[in-house]
This record gives C-alpha cells, sequence and structure tokens, in this order.
C-alpha cells in the first residue's frame, strides 16, 4: 500500500450529464485511492465561461453519488457539500501566472482572433505560435493580453507513464500554451498544474487524449520548481470499429444507462473489464475485490471497445444474484423514476409475486416493462401478434377455451390449466405450442410474455376469462 495517495477527476460542466469515459476515469481515480487508503477528490473545471451549462455541476455530482463514486474531500467545512471549483480559485492562478511572468518564464500576447487564424492558415499543421513569439505586438499588457508559456525551441520532454512506460516529445511540435486568457480565466493548462500542486495530488490519472498536453505541464511543473506526480494515462473507450465513443454510434451519458436499467454496480464491474483483466480471469466480481485486484501496471493502453451486448450480459448476471427481494425493491425503486408509474408504482410486496417469473428473463431493470405491463393493465390489441399464431379460425379456438375456462374448477391451479389446454389441443387437432401462444396473446397482447400459467395465477380467474372474452371481440 502506498502512503499518502491522492487521487482526482476534473470534470467539465459542459455537457448534459457525465461522460461515460469520465465515469471510467472516475472509477480508476477512486478504486487507487481506496486500494490505499487514500483520498478522491472532485474538481469541477468551470473555467470555459463560454460552453458553461447551468445545472452540469449538480447532475454530475448526482451521476457520480448514484455510482457510489462520493469525493472523500470539500473545501468547505460543514454544512452540504461542495467541490472544488476553479472559477472560485482565479487569485490563485493570477499569482502563480505572475511568477511565470517575472522569472521571464511566460510573456503577454495581444494577437487577435483574426491573425491567430490567419497563421493557422498559411502554416496548416506546421503552425506553432512560439515561432512568431519575437513578433507578437507588443508583448506589454492590454485588455485584451493573454498570458503564455515559453515553450523551448528544441527540446526532448520525456516523462514516465505508468501504463506506457516512457514517452518522448519534442517541444518543437508544442505551442506556446495560452495559461491566461483575456477575460482573465486560466486555460485547462495552468489551472491543473496548479490544482495538482496545491491538492497534494499523487496520481494523474487521465484519459489518453491529454498526453500530447503532458510535456506543457512537465514545463510548468519545472518551471514552478515543483514535482511532478505519479502520471497514468488511460485508454478511451471505443466504438467496435475503434472509433472514440461518441453519442452517434453508443449512448455516452451515464445517466441514460441508468434510465435504461443497468445496474450501477454492474456497469461499474463492466467498465473495470475496459483494458484491464482479473488476474484470475473473472468476469463478475464486486467493487471490493476490484479495489484489491486493482494494478494500474496491468492496465492495457489500447483503446477497449465498449459493447452494450455484453453489458447487457454483465447486468443480467447482477440480476440473477439478486435475491428475489432485493430484485423486488430494485424495480420498484426504478419504476419511481419513470412517469408512466410515478402514481401508482407497484411495491416491492406486489412485486415479489412476480419476480420468480421474469428473473431469468430480463438482463435490465427496464425489461420487466414490456415483459409485465400487462399485468398492470389491460393490453391494447395488435391483430400482428394474432397473426403470428399459426392457427386457423382464432376466433372459434378462443371459443373453447372461454369456455373451458368457466367450467375448470375453482381456485385454479397452474399444473391443472397447462392439463386441461394440452388436451384441448389435441381435441381440435392443433399445435399445443400454438394453442398456448394464442392464450398468451388474448391474456397478455404479446407474444413474450412471463411463463403462461404462473401469469394468468397473478392475474387472476376472472381478469382472465374478460382478456379472453375482449379478445373474441376484438378478432370479430
Amino acid at each position: 500500500m502506498e502512503e499518502n495517495v491522492r487521487t482526482r477527476i476534473a470534470p467539465s460542466p459542459t455537457g448534459e450529464d457525465l461522460h461515460i469515459g469520465n465515469l471510467y476515469t472516475a472509477l480508476i481515480n477512486w478504486a487507487v485511492a481506496k486500494k490505499n487508503q487514500g483520498k478522491f477528490i472532485v474538481r469541477i473545471e468551470d473555467t470555459d465561461r463560454e460552453r458553461f451549462l447551468e445545472g452540469a455541476e449538480e447532475t454530475i455530482l448526482n451521476s457520480l453519488d448514484k455510482f457510489g463514486l462520493s469525493p472523500d474531500e470539500s473545501p468547505k467545512v460543514g454544512g452540504d457539500y461542495e467541490p472544488y471549483r476553479q472559477s472560485e480559485r482565479l487569485e490563485i492562478y493570477q499569482k502563480y501566472a505572475a511568477e511565470l511572468l517575472e522569472k521571464g518564464l511566460a510573456y503577454y500576447c495581444n494577437c487577435s482572433k483574426e491573425k491567430l487564424e490567419e497563421l493557422r492558415k498559411e502554416e496548416g499543421e506546421t503552425h506553432v505560435y512560439k515561432k512568431h513569439r519575437e513578433s507578437c505586438d507588443d508583448q506589454t499588457k492590454s485588455d485584451k493580453s493573454v498570458i503564455r508559456l515559453k515553450v523551448p525551441e528544441d527540446e526532448d520532454i520525456t516523462f514516465n507513464d505508468l501504463i506506457r512506460g516512457d514517452i518522448t516529445i519534442n517541444s518543437k511540435q508544442l505551442d506556446d500554451q495560452i495559461l491566461i486568457k483575456s477575460d482573465g480565466y486560466p486555460t485547462y493548462h495552468l489551472a491543473v498544474v496548479v490544482d495538482d500542486y496545491l491538492m497534494k495530488i499523487s496520481h494523474i490519472i487521465r484519459a489518453e487524449e491529454w498526453i500530447s498536453s503532458t510535456p506543457k505541464h512537465i514545463l510548468l511543473y519545472r518551471s514552478l520548481g515543483w514535482d511532478v506526480p505519479i502520471i497514468a494515462h488511460m485508454p478511451i473507450l471505443r466504438n467496435s470499429d475503434k472509433s472514440k465513443l461518441s453519442k452517434r454510434k453508443n449512448p455516452v451519458w451515464v445517466t441514460w444507462y441508468l434510465k435504461d436499467g443497468f445496474l450501477p454496480e454492474a456497469v461499474l464491474n463492466y467498465l473495470a473489464l475496459m483494458g484491464w483483466s482479473h488476474p484470475e480471469g473473472k468476469e463478475i466480481f464486486s467493487i471490493d475485490e476490484f479495489i484489491e485486484k486493482l494494478d494500474l501496471k496491468r492496465i492495457s493502453p489500447v483503446g477497449p471497445a465498449f459493447d452494450i451486448v455484453k453489458l447487457e450480459w454483465v447486468n443480467g448476471e447482477y440480476i440473477r444474484a439478486m435475491s428475489d427481494e432485493t430484485l423486488a425493491k430494485r424495480l420498484s425503486d426504478y419504476l419511481k423514476d419513470l412517469d408512466k408509474w410515478a402514481k401508482d408504482v407497484p411495491t416491492p410486496e406486489q412485486l415479489i409475486k412476480i419476480v420468480p417469473l421474469i428473473k431469468e428473463r430480463i438482463k435490465k431493470l427496464s425489461d420487466f416493462i414490456p415483459l409485465t405491463s400487462f399485468l398492470f393493465e389491460k393490453p391494447e390489441y395488435d391483430l400482428e401478434f394474432f397473426n403470428k399464431v399459426k392457427i386457423e379460425k382464432k376466433s372459434e379456438v378462443l371459443g373453447k377455451v372461454s369456455q373451458k375456462l368457466e367450467e375448470m374448477e375453482k381456485t385454479w391451479k397452474a399444473e391443472i390449466f397447462e392439463e386441461t389446454f394440452r388436451k384441448l389441443a389435441e381435441e381440435l387437432n392443433i399445435p399445443v405450442r400454438e394453442c398456448f401462444q394464442l392464450i398468451r396473446v388474448a391474456v397478455s397482447g404479446n407474444v413474450v410474455s412471463p411463463p403462461l400459467f404462473g401469469s394468468i395465477q397473478l392475474l387472476g380467474e376472472e381478469e382472465t376469462k374478460n382478456r379472453v372474452k375482449e379478445s373474441i371481440k376484438f378478432l370479430g
């Protein structure tokens, strides 16, 4: 176990919610902190005021909380939790920018957006601003000034990545990075270095897209006389075609996964398998076991494919491992958040009777709804479903079914029900399977349902008889 381990994530409140890739990074940071009895910190990077989205911070924090990845530290003592916010730390960044100016390691730049755009067009991919440093307007402070870092002209900058080994990038490829924008707000690059140092972050664990920026951060650490933390760049989650995971091809906001009925613990289990494998080859394991077994050096740098079908399988395994009582409670809680059930949510006591019928058939909590809605409300019949049943004269057959229902001894029992309608199918010379399917559509309105005879017991004798009669009317 390492001492004084402090990790962090630093999401920006510029999107609808926390990205699933950010949740992946948060999981690794949180687990490393827990493994070493350290601290996990959340820092809101809200210095991009043009893209700032009202309410996004609250959504991000709520999402982390729902997945059990709550931070361990707050700048606020007492009262409700508050995260660190960069917008509340502007004087700190200004202080260190001034120090860099004083040391001659940074300078004022007054180039207009138009001039910069013209330079980019002229030079294309070869454009780096430091080539124009000496011709920068006058390098004196004005209302439109930005502060830029002086990047060395030609120097190999090497750093060790815990996942990827030594990485070297020559400073010829690096721009004179803007540190303070003309609005007085810092860019990510200055703020992240200052904050990580002052918050004593021991491990910088972030996505691989920041690799190219790391040399700039190394230069800032060096310029300010600070030691560089341990660095690890996680692989980016990708689509099956190896492209970067994006909302064009996959849902990316974590609230979507919750609304679609994925369990937080199952999502974390699946994310843990992204680039890392359990030493014993397990695919299903608890979060505590993940914390115990996690070793950053065993994470592959190759971007893993995010497969929702595999995630559904993992989720289904978690559902089947639950007790019926736990699943009934989780289903009731899930349904509470849906508008459809807001006024009349089935209680765990009501659901416990249904759970044994559907537990092996669902992969997500949302699968419960289309599978069982007929138990809570009358179905809307669709001729398409009746047409899938390979029986001629369906109304006549259902008439025989209705007659048998009236004659059956009460209280109905599933085994008697099955025996009765097997015999009816034989008498009418129709396949037993098709006979059962016709009854299923009549009582549920669908060709898919939980086990038919168990469902009918839950539905009740009178309601079952009424639905068969309604289906006869529907078919005319």
